[in-house]
């Protein structure tokens, strides 16, 4: 007889649906997401359902879920496609270890057009190739142009949106990258995201041959 706890999720609620999607994808890697609203005014927020798609091109993609209205978070306003009423551009800084407090304040619910980056403290940087600035203090960032919104539920209390977008553009700090492109994993010093109020580190690593 099976010891496993069996769960039928059409039977759960939206918010226990999601916390066992937070609980059990661990460890989440962290997408803080610039964005600039068609008046020009800036956005920031972190989203832990996020991932790399492809490398021809080169895709990234990170999930909105609609608020608890059933309406656009600020992010998803901006990002969307021009022909969607959004800016079609955003910026994907990568959170490290030192990085988290500022990160975690500004996934706080405010009204939109509210400044992120001032509500944290932090230092934008110019883009190269788009107009969201970049986390200055980030050891990493992908400037992007939003290829596709994909709405799963639109309109929904947390109804899922998948944000895929092209990188432009990396910029890297010093040290993160050597001559062969390989990322140093230890200067990078990423964390990631776990259920509740939980987050890891990456520096408990260990090396595996494949096969």
């Amino acid at each position: 007889m099976s010891t496993r706890t069996e769960i039928d999720t059409s039977a759960l609620s939206q918010p226990d649906r999601y916390k066992l999607l937070i609980g059990l994808i661990t460890p989440r890697p962290i997408a803080w997401v610039s964005t600039i609203s068609p008046d020009g005014r800036l956005n920031l927020a972190p989203f832990s359902f996020f991932t790399g798609v492809g490398s021809n091109p080169m895709l990234v993609m990170f999930c909105p879920a609609n608020k608890p209205d059933g309406s656009e978070k600020d992010s998803l306003r901006n990002a969307k496609p021009v022909s969607e009423g959004g800016q079609g551009e955003f910026v994907i800084s990568i959170v490290s270890h030192a990085l988290g407090a500022a990160m975690s304040r500004t996934a706080a619910e405010v009204e939109y057009g509210v400044n992120e980056f001032e509500l944290a403290g932090l230092t934008t940087e110019p883009s190269h190739t788009v107009r969201p600035p970049r986390v200055l203090a980030s050891p990493a960032c992908f400037e992007c142009r939003t290829v596709q919104v994909v709405r799963t539920n639109p309109g929904q209390p947390g109804g899922g949106n998948i944000v895929i977008g092209q990188v432009l553009h990396v910029a890297c700090a010093p040290g993160v990258l050597n001559e062969r492109l390989h990322a140093d994993p230890a200067v990078l010093d990423t964390i990631g995201r776990m259920g509740g109020a939980g987050y890891c580190t990456t520096r408990d690593r260990f090396d595996m041959a494949r096969g």
